[in-house]
């Protein structure tokens, strides 16, 4: 099955929350979720009890939703996080997060992940000094993501910038942006992520 290509608002509303798929509009009054806060569908009758299945299966699919991750990528992903020592579901998380495509996202050199992905398919991201065009590729601490340097003359890339150059939203501590580029100084803190997926419905999901 191929990548989603419908409404992105859309995925949010189904899951009941929002999921930053659309960057600033997310932020807005214009974002569906707070405008329509119902599933999508001609039937408005609100959320329908769940059974037991139903939910590890829509914590699973919140969370690949997320990423923007299929579910090949996300199994596989799953696979290691087990085979790690500790915590299964903080491991998954890990992994997510120390995606490039994320890290740019949650960097703040990208309104959203989608946009990310588009700009490191396009060849503008280096990490340490070299071009990766992968938006699955795992960074490390001490890692420095930017864009390559031709690529800042660009309109697009220069109206990023200025984005981030007004954005006053923090980043999380494990990652440090400094003249536009963006220094991997620890391993992802996952505490802040569990409030919002309950990673031990996921984890029961797959060990069915």
């Amino acid at each position: 099955m191929g990548r989603y290509t419908g409404p992105k608002c859309k995925l949010c509303r189904r899951e009941g929350q929002k999921l930053f798929l659309k960057g600033a509009k997310c932020l807005t009054e214009k974002c569906p979720v707070t405008r329509r806060n119902y599933p999508p569908g001609v039937h408005r009758g609100g959320w329908r009890r769940t059974s037991q299945y139903a939910q590890r299966l829509r914590e699973k699919q919140k969370l690949k939703r997320m990423y923007g991750v299929r579910e090949r990528q996300f199994l596989r992903y799953m696979e290691l996080a087990k085979k790690v020592k500790g915590v299964t579901g903080d491991m998954l998380l890990e992994l997510l997060e120390r995606r490039l495509d994320n890290v740019l996202y949650r960097g703040g050199l990208a309104s959203s992940r989608d946009q990310a992905r588009q700009l490191i398919n396009h060849g503008h991201v280096w990490v340490n000094g070299r071009r990766v065009d992968i938006p699955s590729f795992l960074v490390r601490p001490g890692d420095v993501v930017a864009f390559k340097e031709n690529s800042l003359a660009k309109k697009g890339i220069k109206a990023i910038m200025e984005e981030v150059a007004q954005r006053k939203e923090p980043i999380p501590e494990w990652l440090e942006r400094q003249n536009g580029q963006i220094r991997v100084v620890d391993k992802p803190k996952v505490d802040e992520l569990r409030e919002s997926v309950q990673m031990n419905l996921i984890v029961e999901f797959y060990s069915r």
